[in-house]
């Protein structure tokens, strides 16, 4: 079921642009034969054919299906697209990937490069971590929304189902239940132009099995998507003071595609916290100074370094999603050395593969990666390494450190089936040393060999 959203949830306007495929046929000039010896023949003259330039939609399309989901879902959360989630390519998703690198100052193709791609992605994962959202099943209905906790972190539920709201109330989220006899879209749709007395409906879209509303409630602006099964009715409704339009309308873009009310299988969405994570750290000193993935390392109740015991969590850097462990007591570490800067963009990545990939090994190893371009921050890793290595080293041709490659899977607002691919950031070689060096350690020496320095972490949760 494709969700619909109204044209006045514009966030900005697109300009349009239709590339045309040129070419030139071969132009040959006519040859007469020679009347007397030892005349010349009339040169021919050959024009090459010049290929037709592929489409911003060719180079779409040639994605997998989870690509083009975590590609929208992207573009909506930076406030670009306000189309439905669905991975299926149109204009408008072209022009939303215009806009967004007209925003960012390059030239609108229509087509992201690994930088920009690794830009959008990570704009649109702090955005939705500003908000804190979230997917999750209401208790009373089993209906799946993506609801913004961070901006409606009250919640109230009973039988007819759940209201989240912000502390001031500025903004609703309301999920009602009822019982009708032999409902329609359309009879639904009409009941709910007219409750609560006051609504104000700017535009309406009525589909066989589920209706979009949206306008004005007093001096509230809402959006409203129903739908039914059987004689049960389910409808999510958002209120939202206009004065919080620009926070709120790209999460209303989220949320209705979101929306299921009759979930019949398992969702997707963030994944849920592992109660076994695997991932991998760094040695950067020889006294058990580790420094490894932040996001991997979160509420553990217990921190372990297979072969060398417990490890504590120290210190965390929350814009890098970088965490410092230390181990005590530890013997025969061997620390990377960090010292150097990488000046290759083809780099290796080593680390240690989650046991299901490996067949409950252990062993670590290294895989091909490539980053757009060196500098200090964070920038796209592609492709991303395997599941265990959030946290590996990551080192150029010549030995010199380039970071620490960090996993990151998408959280995509679309279909239930959706699987989208993870994506992988590198953190550059001075942020992480920088980070090092504000809690104490001390990085100098180490092995350029980083097998030796890199090794399990284990993060154990209720």
């Amino acid at each position: 079921m494709a969700p619909v959203i109204p044209s006045g949830f514009v966030i900005r306007s697109v300009l349009s642009a239709t590339l045309m495929a040129m070419g030139m046929g071969a132009a040959q000039a006519q040859m007469k034969p020679p009347s007397t010896t030892g005349a010349k023949p009339k040169t021919v003259t050959t024009v090459p054919v010049r290929p037709a330039l592929q489409k911003p939609e060719d180079t779409a399309n040639a994605m997998a299906q989870a690509e083009r989901l975590a590609l929208q879902s992207d573009l909506a959360w930076v406030g670009e697209y306000n189309g439905a989630i669905t991975g299926d390519v149109s204009e408008r998703m072209v022009n939303a990937i215009k806009e967004f690198q007209k925003s960012r100052g390059g030239k609108p193709t229509g087509v992201l490069n690994l930088q920009e791609r690794g830009a959008l992605a990570d704009t649109a994962r702090k955005r939705q971590e500003n908000v804190g959202w979230r997917i999750v099943a209401e208790p009373a209905t089993g209906a799946r929304l993506g609801i913004p906790t961070k901006l409606v972190p009250q919640l109230t539920s009973d039988a007819s189902g759940a209201k989240w709201t912000s502390p001031t109330g500025t903004i609703q989220v309301v999920l009602t239940r009822r019982k009708e006899s032999n409902p329609t879209a359309a009879k639904l749709a009409e009941r709910e132009k007219k409750e609560p007395a006051g609504r104000t409906v700017d535009y309406a879209v009525v589909k066989p099995d589920f209706f979009v509303l949206s306008g004005l409630q007093g001096l509230k602006k809402f959006y409203l998507r129903g739908t039914f099964r059987g004689d049960e009715v389910r409808v999510m409704t958002i209120l939202y003071d206009q004065a919080t339009e620009n926070t709120v309308e790209p999460v209303v873009i989220a949320m209705s595609s979101a929306f299921n009310a009759f979930p019949s299988a398992a969702q997707a969405g963030p994944p849920p916290r592992k109660t076994v994570e695997y991932g991998t750290g760094v040695v950067v000193s020889e006294d058990g100074a580790i420094v490894t993935d932040r996001v991997t390392t979160d509420e553990c109740i217990a921190l372990t370094i297979p072969g060398h015991g417990s490890a504590d969590r120290v210190a965390e850097d929350k814009e890098h999603d970088l965490a410092l462990l230390r181990i005590y007591g530890a013997r025969g570490l061997k620390p990377l050395d960090i010292a150097g800067n990488a000046t290759q963009t083809a780099l290796d990545i080593s680390g240690i593969a989650d046991p299901q990939n490996q067949g409950g090994g252990s062993a670590a190893t290294s895989m091909k990666a490539s980053v757009a371009q060196l500098g200090r921050g964070d920038a796209a890793l592609s492709p991303p390494p395997a599941i265990g290595f959030s946290g590996g080293a990551a080192l150029d041709g010549d030995g010199k450190f380039a970071g620490i490659a960090l996993l990151r899977p998408v959280l995509v607002a679309g279909p239930a089936n959706a699987t989208p691919p993870a994506q992988a950031a590198l953190v550059s070689a001075d942020i992480v040393r920088d980070f090092l060096k504000a809690n104490g350690v001390s990085t100098s020496g180490g092995s350029t060999e980083a097998k030796s320095a890199v090794v399990r972490v284990i993060c154990v949760r209720k």
